[in-house]
């Protein structure tokens, strides 16, 4: 009689600081998993509210959630912490505002399994709970179309098939062997913000084989409080950071050695939330539009962003930032920014073909590559 083999236990590490509101929603997305061996180690991070009280409460409860609770040190010491404590051959990572649809680990493991990866990937889902009994009920859970392509199907690659995929940075939407972890030297990035990128990157550039799955496995919350992470961007701390770790994350690629995926990730990989930032520029001070431009200097200097997966108005933000010309980039941004949801910017075409438009600019002081329009885009 054939033996049926032991399913292994998948570890699931939940930073925790300071989400009361939210923890209890997404500990019970965890626990409702199909998977049947389950470990939670919740990391309390010097929570200043009732998060550690609420950790403990499930503990109690649940004999699947181990809490730990430490000194505020960040999310990826949280992270980093938390795996000295997991006992499982697979782990993975969830946000404690978010939530796991309850099927997701068995669907990222099928793929593990299946084709012998190191780690597995799969869609995400924004979640707008807010939305939920509304007219735009329908909206609740939308997954963006770049996810829904980068995983448009069931596969198990190399990097160098796919190099784009380096976009999805995310912790929390994958699956990994622990022993491909530990044997890779991989570890979450401490003291800055946007630690997914390097160690992410790091992990598609040193797997021997890693799987994607055309499945949402995560709901991410969008939080209108402006207390999360990526709502904080016109900080000077929140924009160093980024220029650190996409600093990280570009030598790591560099050290790869491959032409083409060095050549995807500097334009359509790199670019990656600038155009965010761009927003920002009409309002922002000195110290921070300086920090900007010299970003955006030392990233694209040698190669424009006239070349990257930006929309039109960015691509021409960034040349005009690049080239030191602040008030017509920030007047750009206000432009874009006082648009009706859904319009684009004007197309007109002349002797060198279909170009944006933006009153007060003076194309002919533009170099044509910031105001060409892609076929795809006229």
């Amino acid at each position: 009689m054939r033996l049926r083999r032991r399913a292994p236990r998948i570890s699931v590490v939940l930073p925790v600081y300071d989400v009361e509101a939210y923890l209890p929603a997404c500990l019970d997305s965890v626990l409702a998993s199909t998977w049947g061996d389950l470990e939670v180690v919740v990391v309390d991070d010097g929570s200043t509210d009732g998060s550690g009280v609420v950790a403990d409460d499930y503990a109690a409860r649940d004999p699947r959630v181990r809490v730990v609770h430490t000194g505020n040190r960040g999310l990826g010491a949280a992270r980093n912490e938390g795996l000295r404590h997991t006992t499982g051959s697979l782990v993975t990572f969830a946000d404690s505002d978010d939530a796991v649809p309850s099927t997701a680990y068995g669907v990222l493991h099928h793929q593990l399994d299946r084709a012998g990866c190191d780690f597995v990937t799969g869609s995400i889902a924004w979640w707008h709970p807010e939305l939920a009994g509304t007219d735009d009920a329908e909206q609740e859970l939308v997954q963006p179309p770049w996810m829904r392509r980068l995983h448009a199907s069931r596969n198990a690659l190399v990097i160098d098939q796919e190099p784009e995929l380096l976009g999805d940075v995310f912790a929390w939407n994958k699956l990994f062997r622990r022993d491909f972890w530990d044997g890779a030297g991989l570890s979450w990035l401490e003291g800055h913000r946007y630690e997914d990128q390097p160690t992410t990157t790091d992990a598609y550039l040193r797997a021997r084989r890693f799987g994607i799955v055309p499945d949402v496995v995560y709901h991410w919350r969008i939080r209108s409080d402006g207390t999360s992470i990526t709502q904080q961007r016109a900080s000077l701390d929140d924009l160093g950071d980024r220029w650190a770790t996409k600093r990280m994350a570009r030598q790591s690629v560099l050290d790869y050695g491959s032409s083409k995926v060095t050549e995807v990730f500097q334009d359509k990989v790199l670019p990656g939330d600038l155009h965010r930032y761009f927003l920002l520029i009409p309002d922002a001070d000195d110290e921070w539009y300086r920090l900007l431009e010299s970003g955006v200097r030392e990233f694209f200097g040698t190669r424009s962003l006239v070349h990257s997966g930006l929309q039109p108005a960015q691509r021409l933000t960034g040349w005009l930032v690049q080239n030191g010309r602040r008030e017509e980039a920030a007047l750009v941004m206000s432009y874009v920014a006082a648009m009706a949801p859904g319009t684009r910017v004007p197309r007109v075409r002349d002797t060198r073909g279909v170009r944006i438009d933006v009153p007060g600019i003076d194309p002919r002081t533009v170099d044509h590559a910031a105001l060409a329009v892609r076929d795809h885009e006229a």
